[in-house]
């Protein structure tokens, strides 16, 4: 049946006045909740390195789109623009449903009921209702032979590709950008971690000392040679007080570190290292060594790595201390001066048994070092944060000579933790595109693989009676945090993890 121009010009009106209501609603949606578009962008896993541009490209676009099609003399360019760009709508929602690492929640605007399933069919609704305009307009401009509608499907096939290799496009740059050349944008998929169990403690002086299979160990700072041990379930199941010989040693800061089956204690201002057996709790070995340290990680049972200062220029240097024989390893060229080579080096010394490698985070700026079990460098890594000069003000007492810092520092890294190839930070600073209420609510941990030194994803621990975790550890697939006076206990979920690292 031959419909006549003036219902075809009815139809293509009808379809152009359902496009200018679609792009004018969801442009005005997206400008009138800015910021929120801004943030849901953001963690999409297609275009998130693009957010700065995309937010205000999409709904531009949308509105220039819907004034081609309410004059006349420009609707044809208006359909096809219509076209094209819902042609990147849907190849964008098919990347998500089928080649995404994880499926964000969905965009708003008129769409915001539906789900990612939906969205394609109401996309696909709206291509076809394109293309029947487009048809319609051109069998009305010209005389329709096989010749001419052979180039203009090759014209619309050629519109599709483009369409969709630009989605393409943007993808693997994209992923590339966020997991190798990442600006301080963050991505929160679905949590890795189930909701947790805690336990009050009582007090906040209590520290992580070590954790293993199915058991934390913890010290406390007021009770310097007090051991607690807590097993998976938060129930306390053993508290020691363990019994050194001081003899004329000033201690200052003793603290316990858990490596079974051993455990060294350590005050650094005294050169001793003693150690004993988890089993019994009894010292059974002491060593002077030659170095003062202030941070000490065992690495096996008679080896340590340390973060000790030189003795010619004050500086923090790491080193590998031998108990056996009371050697020290020492290389000045791991850690990076900035300032004055010490309040610019403070970090988290980490070893990862794992990986067999020493790895010290910087706690002033974006940075982390990866040494082996010699101090060998094996790789300097950043985090996504773009602090990559440390923010201090350090000032000297004129009558003693001593220097500190004139204002707190600007931390970076809080703290972290390794757990087989994963570095897990918690982040000091926030991200582009991130809710303040997140960050007043929760600690922000982010998810780095040190194969490739790739950012993988972020998620929370939330605060427990207004409180930050301060320190945390990585036990098998379980996270151990220390919260105020809790101690917190959440569970990896492996599979949800892996996943998110194709």
């Amino acid at each position: 049946m031959k419909i006549s121009d003036s219902l075809k010009g009815i139809i293509v009106e009808a379809i152009c006045l359902l496009y200018i209501f679609l792009f004018v609603y969801a442009a005005v949606s997206k400008l009138l909740d800015f910021e929120n578009f801004q943030i849901q962008l953001g963690q999409s896993p297609l275009v998130s390195a693009f957010t700065l541009y995309l937010s205000w490209f999409i709904p531009s676009i949308e509105l220039v789109i819907s004034i081609l099609l309410i004059i006349p003399s420009t609707r044809r360019a208006g359909l096809t623009a219509s076209y094209f760009l819902m042609v990147m709508f849907t190849a964008y929602i098919f990347i998500i449903l089928n080649y995404s690492s994880f499926v964000p929640c969905s965009c708003g605007g008129i769409l915001e009921k539906m789900n990612w399933t939906q969205h394609l069919v109401f996309n696909f609704v709206f291509i076809s209702l394109a293309l029947l305009a487009l048809c319609l307009q051109f069998y009305k401009k010209s005389s329709g032979g096989l010749r001419m509608t052979l180039k203009y499907a090759a014209f619309l096939f050629l519109l599709t590709s483009l369409a969709s290799g630009i989605v393409i496009g943007l993808f693997i740059s994209s992923e590339r950008i966020i997991h190798h050349h990442n600006n301080q944008i963050r991505r929160f998929p679905h949590t890795p971690m189930k909701k947790g169990i805690k336990l009050d403690l009582g007090v906040s002086s209590y520290y992580i000392a070590g954790a293993e299979g199915d058991k934390i160990y913890l010290g406390n700072t007021t009770a310097p040679m007090l051991i607690t041990v807590v097993d998976k379930s938060l129930q306390i199941i053993e508290k020691k007080r363990i019994e050194i010989e001081t003899g004329n040693n000033r201690f200052r800061g003793l603290k316990i570190a858990v490596r079974p089956p051993h455990f060294f204690v350590t005050d650094g201002t005294i050169p001793i290292i003693y150690r004993g057996r988890i089993s019994d709790w009894k010292i059974e070995y002491a060593k002077k060594i030659k170095e003062y340290f202030a941070a000490a990680v065992p690495i096996d049972s008679v080896t340590l790595a340390v973060r000790s200062h030189s003795s010619i220029t004050g500086e923090s240097i790491l080193g590998i201390v031998d108990i056996q024989t009371g050697e020290t390893i020492l290389n000045p060229e791991l850690l990076i001066k900035q300032f004055d080579g010490v309040f610019d080096l403070d970090g988290q010394l980490l070893y990862g048994n794992a990986l067999g490698q020493v790895l010290y985070v910087y706690a002033y700026r974006n940075q982390y070092t990866i040494a082996d079990r010699n101090l060998g460098l094996v790789k300097r890594g950043n985090t996504i944060d773009t602090i990559s000069r440390a923010q201090l003000e350090v000032i000297t007492v004129e009558k003693s000579q001593l220097r500190k810092l004139a204002k707190p520092p600007q931390f970076v890294n809080k703290s972290s933790a390794l757990s087989g190839y994963r570095l897990y930070v918690n982040s000091a600073v926030p991200g582009k595109f991130e809710k303040d209420a997140l960050w007043r609510s929760a600690s922000i941990i982010d998810v780095y693989d040190l194969r490739d030194s790739s950012y993988l994803y972020s998620f929370c621990i939330y605060d427990i009676e207004g409180k930050k975790a301060r320190s945390f550890v990585i036990s098998g697939d379980h996270l151990y945090a220390l919260i105020g006076s809790h101690l917190f206990r959440g569970t990896l979920n492996e599979k949800r993890m892996k996943q998110y690292e194709k």
